[in-house]
């Protein structure tokens, strides 16, 4: 039975840039064919839809949430016009349309990305006479969002994907020439089906964070999508660094991420073979010995000036192996260094270190056997070309090494290795450097290497990160070679739209100034109803609601009441407010509502959640709500930025809460939602209660940095777990500020970091005000 997914024709002419990024906003494959009955295709649920309008609703009504709606549908026949060959006056009319609805709004159904966004954007890349009237900067808001969306990761994904179709069309060994093919979207040079092996060669000497996971998922999925191999091998070349512990954790990390290789190594099992190599470098006269200082070998490096070692015999530089293999005083002195270059305008080129020694370390796996290790420039283009790597991925800041990798294949006799440049990611306020990672851990800034707040796998995990969006994420922003400075907001979106169909829903009510609410009407002994965890996701399962006449509220709730106003308990039915009382500072103390059940729930204004809290009832469990901060104040820093000066100094907000009593079966690491508050992780079951943290769901208020930026300090850098970082109030800082006159404080609207108004050309013009 044929697989479900969208297949486009080569053969078709214009590629539709919209169906494509419409079928990855949904999860579902696209495939190129050069032959085939129809030009386009949608195999969904057992169906086959070939009609270019029906599939783009198809893929619509497949999105989460679903984009169908009757508003939806409309853009959707208004993107069909955008492609239509209209008359010019046509055209104009309904971009004209369009861009009228855009002046107040950023997308067009809702107030996040949906598919029908995605649909538009495509029709209008797809039209190189849409694309000149946006040229002529008469429909400004059009263009707004047009280039806004050719910034995200799925257009570029779509970009991207439809660019390698039609190179892989031309290319014999291309991945896109037959129906075979099906899924694979990026274009693997020198590529042959089930002939392509990967690897993935981790340093077990930390924690694998996203950028790894990145490198991990590529290799996975090329391997995969070619049907060959996947290798995972640990390079343990530096004992100084390395742990065994490190190495269970990465293991551990990788099958988190469902990462499984065909096979398992570790560079220690070839070191006997390495050796070899290097003495067949060095009696070839393409390494030599050199006892060069370290700064001073580096100065001669920059400035392309060659070692006083550089001309030594072979003969003489392998005495001097012997000594640094035996681990000698006099062998102590030296290091080998491939004899390339001394002034190659690529300084990687310029006599790398090969080889060194120590005896200081005891190698985890090896023991004291070894006192020489090479260097990760001469073992890893020998053993990729031992254990049968096609291609090696590596992130595109080692491009200056490709030369060098090459070198060392082509010296040494070896079969040549493909390389496959990626770009690196970076994100907002993170750092990705292990060296100041592993500080926030010794300053006690951090509660370890699995933090919520670090962008470790772990951390991300605990933060409740799933390996299926992490996956989703990073597979859509294609292959760029651009290096990217991200926001958190698409991946944690991204993962939204898998927890929130499975994660079951439950109640929590803050503490502080917690209201008790009489309900008149209600049950006079506390009663339970079998509700379903998920309404939309009966598969979810059941829990049991319990319904009492005394009831909790939050009191920001209880402050936006009114008496005589009628209101929806949420999951029980209306009720009206008869009275409210207060104290003489205006918090609310106690409240009276009449049940009215026959009330209508559409015509309230507020649904609100609540918690039994009668004598009878099952006893209420006592939680902690925690939400985090990110660990840098500046969105990105530079090089010449002193990173300690822009710690966040508060980031870890927690507040005590009343939850759910169904929330006592909840197992450590369950996603669920407090509704009316987000999604969260189970992190604690503590004598003291159980312990949440808020799960980011994309949304400005739950990605923003909360810190004010003045209160930016290095002086937490330093003072261990007695910085202050925790935060046991309502949340944020309030701002210092204090506004004049008879105002309401109010939080800035937009963000206010400042803009980056990149390249635009405009008149430097003075305040108005």
């Amino acid at each position: 039975m044929a697989t479900d997914g969208l297949n486009l024709s080569l053969k078709a002419g214009a590629l539709s840039y919209g169906l494509i990024a419409q079928a990855a906003f949904a999860n579902i494959e696209t495939s190129f064919s050069t032959s085939g009955e129809h030009e386009i295709s949608l195999r969904h649920n057992g169906k086959l839809f070939t009609d270019w309008d029906e599939i783009a609703s198809v893929l619509a009504d497949c999105s989460k949430p679903a984009q169908g709606s009757s508003k939806g549908l409309e853009f959707l026949k208004s993107s069909t016009r955008l492609r239509e060959n209209l008359a010019f006056n046509e055209l104009t009319g309904v971009m004209d349309e369009l861009d009228d609805y855009l002046a107040f709004r950023t997308f067009f159904v809702g107030r996040e990305l949906s598919s029908v966004d995605l649909a538009i954007w495509g029709a209008c890349k797809s039209s190189g006479q849409v694309l000149g009237v946006l040229k002529r900067g008469q429909h400004p808001h059009l263009s707004r969002f047009y280039n806004y969306l050719e910034k995200l990761p799925i257009p570029q994904q779509v970009v991207a994907s439809v660019n390698a179709a039609k190179k892989g069309n031309t290319n014999k060994q291309g991945s896109t020439t037959d129906d075979s093919n099906t899924g694979f979207i990026f274009d693997l040079p020198n590529a042959k089906m089930g002939e392509v092996v990967t690897r993935f060669p981790p340093e077990p000497s930390g924690y694998l964070h996203i950028g790894h996971a990145k490198a991990a998922m590529l290799n996975q999925y090329f391997a995969k999508g070619y049907k060959g191999k996947l290798l995972i091998r640990f390079d343990d070349t530096n004992p100084a660094n390395e742990k065994e512990e490190f190495e269970k954790t990465i293991t551990e990390d990788l099958e988190m991420m469902e990462i499984v290789g065909d096979s398992l190594s570790h560079s220690s099992d070839y070191f006997d073979l390495l050796a070899d190599y290097a003495v067949k470098i060095i009696k070839e006269g393409n390494a030599y010995a050199d006892d060069t200082d370290g700064a001073r070998m580096k100065q001669e490096r920059m400035d392309g000036i060659p070692s006083k070692n550089r001309d030594k015999s072979p003969e003489e530089s392998l005495a001097i192996f012997e000594e640094m293999r035996k681990g000698t005083e006099e062998g102590q002195r030296w290091c080998i260094r491939a004899k390339i270059s001394v002034d190659d305008p690529n300084k990687a080129m310029r006599d790398p270190v090969i080889y060194r020694c120590n005896v200081a370390n005891v190698h985890h796996r090896t023991g004291d056997k070894w006192k020489i290790y090479p260097t990760y420039d001469f073992c890893c283009p020998i053993l990729d070309s031992i254990e049968g790597v096609t291609h090696a991925l590596r992130a595109n800041e080692y491009r200056d090494r490709n030369v060098q990798y090459a070198w060392f294949q082509t010296a040494l006799g070896l079969r040549p290795c493909t390389i496959w440049d990626f770009s690196r990611l970076n994100f907002n306020y993170t750092l990705l450097s292990k060296r100041k990672l592993k500080k926030f851990v010794e300053e006690g800034m951090v509660w370890g290497w699995d933090d919520p707040r670090f962008p470790t796998i772990r951390g991300l995990r605990r933060r409740g990160m799933t390996a299926e969006a992490l996956r989703a994420f990073i597979l859509g922003l294609g292959a760029s070679q651009s290096i990217l400075q991200l926001e958190w907001d698409a991946l944690w979106a991204t993962n939204k739209k898998v927890i929130d169909p499975v994660a079951p829903r439950y109640y929590a009510i803050e503490k502080q100034d917690s209201v008790k609410v009489t309900i008149r009407g209600g049950p006079a002994k506390a009663e339970t109803k079998e509700m379903p965890r998920h309404k939309k996701n009966p598969a979810v399962g059941t829990k049991q609601t319990v319904y009492a006449s005394d009831i909790l509220l939050e009191q920001q709730d209880a402050k936006s009441l009114s008496e005589g106003e009628e209101i929806t308990l949420m999951d029980w039915g209306n009720a009206i407010v008869r009275s409210i009382q207060k104290s003489p500072a205006g918090v609310v103390e106690s409240i009276e509502m009449d049940l009215h059940l026959q009330g209508d729930f559409k015509k309230t204004e507020k649904k609100i959640t609540w918690l039994a809290c009668s004598s009878d009832a099952p006893p209420l469990l006592n939680a902690e709500l925690v939400d985090f901060d990110y660990l840098l104040t500046k969105k990105k820093i530079e090089e010449d930025d002193d990173w300690q000066s822009f710690v966040t100094p508060t980031t870890e907000f927690r507040k005590a809460a009343f939850v759910d009593s169904n929330c006592k079966v909840l197992e450590k690491g369950t996603i669920i939602q407090f509704e009316r508050k987000g999604y969260y992780i189970l992190d604690a079951i503590e004598d003291a209660g159980l312990v949440f943290f808020l799960v980011p769901d994309g949304k400005m208020a739950t990605v923003a940095s909360k810190a004010d930026k003045s209160a930016t300090t290095s002086s937490a850098i330093g003072q261990g777990s007695g910085a202050n970082t925790v935060n046991t109030g309502a949340g944020v800082p309030e701002s210092s500020t204090r506004p004049v006159g008879p105002m309401y404080s109010v939080k800035p609207l937009l963000s206010s970091d400042p803009l980056d108004v990149g390249g635009v050309n405009m008149y430097n013009v003075k305040p108005v005000y």
